[in-house]
């Protein structure tokens, strides 16, 4: 696999998003460890998106599952890809859409 590194090639930026509370899991699925060497299945998806050529990886997440991804991924990334993270707020919905009362949940890949 070839990967450019002419700066007029567009960087391609992985999307993941791992907002998801894990109901149905019973905790947080984005951080439960899968592998023989604690990999959690975000680790396969970042090393896989890395082989065919993504620059960076954007993740959609809850606040408090930043500093855990944080510790967790960017020593084994070792600078091969660049890490953003961004919230999604129950809370931020288009003009003329009110929260209703009591909603904590996401409201899923729609809105993230």
């Amino acid at each position: 696999m070839h990967i450019s590194t002419d700066p007029t090639t567009p960087r391609r930026t992985l999307l993941i998003l791992a907002a998801g509370l894990g109901s149905r899991f019973g905790g947080f699925k984005q951080v439960a460890a899968i592998g023989g060497s604690g990999e959690i299945a975000l680790d396969y998806a970042l090393y896989d998106g890395w082989r065919a050529g993504f620059a960076e990886a954007v993740f959609v997440i809850r606040p408090e599952l930043e500093p855990f991804l944080r510790e967790h991924l960017e020593p084994r990334l070792d600078g091969r890809l660049s890490l953003r993270f961004v919230y999604q707020d129950p809370a931020d919905l288009p003009a003329g859409f009110t929260l209703p009362a009591g909603r904590q949940k996401p409201w899923g890949p729609g809105q993230a």
